[in-house]
């Protein structure tokens, strides 16, 4: 069962849901920067939907300097275990494909936005 405000992100906001590896690769891949809200499980963490309120008011708040997705269930495990981001929820950031921060759980909004800050402003490091 998927929590009304995790579903609002996906429909009033279109933010995409990634049903596989795939379509975080496609999601990541594309130009520009990009945060996958991890949502975790919606019964055990309460914060899940703190996090689904917030994310919105980030994207605005950063003018809309990234784009943003929703991780479904069925590919949340395997990546927080690519990402190293376990903790639940989560926003993690990619920029070209690579993953560049990861913010666990929920935070004051001035913790998420110098974290955000200092998150989009490195470099993707060179392979």
């Amino acid at each position: 069962m998927t929590h009304p405000l995790i579903t609002r992100l996906t429909t009033e906001f279109d933010y995409p849901q990634l049903e596989n590896m795939g379509d975080v690769a496609a999601f990541t891949e594309a130009d520009g920067l990009h945060v996958i809200f991890v949502p975790g499980d919606v019964k055990r963490n309460l914060e899940t939907p703190d996090v689904a309120v917030i994310l919105p008011e980030l994207r605005q708040a950063f003018q809309g300097r990234f784009d943003c997705a929703v991780a479904a269930d069925s590919v949340e495990v395997e990546l927080r275990q690519a990402s190293g981001v376990l903790k639940t929820p989560s926003l993690i950031f990619y920029r070209e494909g690579t993953m560049i921060g990861g913010i666990p759980k929920v935070r004051d909004w001035s913790e998420y936005v110098e974290r955000i800050t200092q998150i989009i402003a490195q470099p993707v490091a060179a392979e």
